[in-house]
């Protein structure tokens, strides 16, 4: 194995790699991602909210929740890069001022197109700042168990779904959706600023392992159909987050009962992330991870399906969760593979740039599609695009050691 160890004095001791620090590690980016994703992805929740008080439609609120993936992801390229050079601390410090400060302000605002500033870059930089950096900071710290750290470290997203979608939910019924985002806010920014606590930037190799350039990067086939696979994907992982809530009120489910949907999706997520994610050691990722693509293309025949059944859509949660669990376990795991743990940040981010631009496309057509047409139409294309994206992993193979040339 590699010869692995903490070098950074501002570090302190030494750690190997695959050690206990490392998953001191794991769980700061478990509560960074809780606490990130948990409120991005219980939007759903506000949707009705927002939406009646400002009085526009599907497209228009929906495009607060796409504005903000589309910021994260594609500003993940700058924090990677900033995380490979100054550590995780500062990133996430800056995290809990941006989401505090955003969601706080965001409970102020008179218009949905203020809350686009607000909620979009304070919750969407917070986010770039906890997710591609801190994920790369754990592929960095582990080699025989990276998969399986990786599956943990990101199973902070789900548990986040399952438990702020329900919570968030309490907190508009007790209060008011404006003083829900004021708690969520100052809860939010305390919990950032744990993970920053415990942070640590990964061991240093006493090898010399290539980086991969931005030339090879984008030269290389299997980036490219990645990077066409993260566009595709991004344009429809957030719709059931965006969507589900409000099409099951339509069929007079209650609220609780229609966001605890959204929060199983998160919970079913967990099983992906920790069940899928535990065997990239015995099969390849690439294999675990068209298969999570082939599981949520099928998971939305169920809701297409559904005809408002709450019993069908559980099961299309815990089918689409578990796809997409294995989905955001895989990728990062996928990616260390092909291009080496060397520049991981940056390579991340160059990659998620994709779901930043269908994350930016994907929800607000989808919505203009079921104001304009039904949500029969909707899931239809999102089917298609979903296959889409799975179809590309199929044209991947996986060179463990490539020649990192320019």
């Amino acid at each position: 194995m590699t010869d692995l160890a903490a070098t950074d004095a501002r570090t302190g001791p030494r750690y190997a790699v695959d050690s206990g620090r490392g998953w001191l590690v794991v769980v700061a980016t478990f509560i960074s991602t809780f606490t990130g994703f948990g409120l991005v992805y219980s939007f759903g929740a506000f949707f009705d909210s927002m939406a009646a008080e400002f009085n526009v439609g599907r497209a228009a609120t929906a495009f607060m929740l796409a504005i903000t993936s589309a910021i994260y992801f594609c500003l993940g390229v700058v924090t990677g890069r900033i995380g490979d050079r100054l550590g995780p601390k500062p990133l996430l410090v800056t995290a809990a001022v941006t989401l505090g400060a955003g969601i706080i302000l965001t409970s102020r605002v008179d218009s949905i197109e203020l809350g686009y500033v607000t909620y979009g870059a304070g919750l969407g930089i917070a986010v770039a700042c906890a997710y591609v950096p801190m994920v790369a900071f754990v592929g960095g710290w582990f080699d025989k168990k990276r998969t399986t750290a990786l599956g943990v470290a990101v199973s902070g997203i789900g548990m986040g779904t399952l438990v702020m979608a329900p919570v968030s939910q309490a907190l508009i019924n007790a209060y008011g959706w404006r003083q829900a985002f004021v708690i969520l806010g100052i809860g939010g920014a305390i919990t950032m600023l744990i993970a920053a606590a415990i942070a640590q930037r990964p061991p240093v190799s006493q090898q010399v392992e290539p980086r991969p350039s931005l030339g090879y990067l984008l030269r290389h086939r299997s980036f490219v159909l990645l990077y066409l696979n993260g566009v595709l994907i991004g344009s429809t992982i957030l719709i059931s987050f965006a969507f589900l809530k409000n099409y099951a009120v339509g069929y007079d489910i209650s609220d609780s009962s229609a966001a605890l949907l959204v929060g199983l999706v998160g919970a079913a997520s967990v099983i992906g992330r920790l069940g899928i994610g535990s065997l990239g050691g015995r099969f390849e990722p690439i294999r675990l991870l068209r298969g999570s693509f082939v599981l949520m293309t099928l998971s939305y025949f169920l809701w297409l399906f559904s005809s408002g059944s709450f019993a069908v859509l559980v099961v299309f949660t815990i089918v689409m969760g578990i796809g997409y669990g294995g989905y955001i376990a895989l990728m990062p795991a996928v990616a260390a593979t092909i291009f080496g743990t060397k520049g991981l940040g940056q390579t991340l981010g160059l990659l998620y740039t994709s779901a930043g631009i269908g994350g930016l496309i994907g929800p607000t057509m989808i919505g203009a599609i079921i104001d304009g047409a039904s949500y029969e139409v909707a899931l239809i294309v999102t089917i298609v695009l979903t296959g889409c994206a799975a179809a590309c992993l199929f044209f991947i193979h996986v060179s463990r050691r490539p020649a990192l040339r320019d």
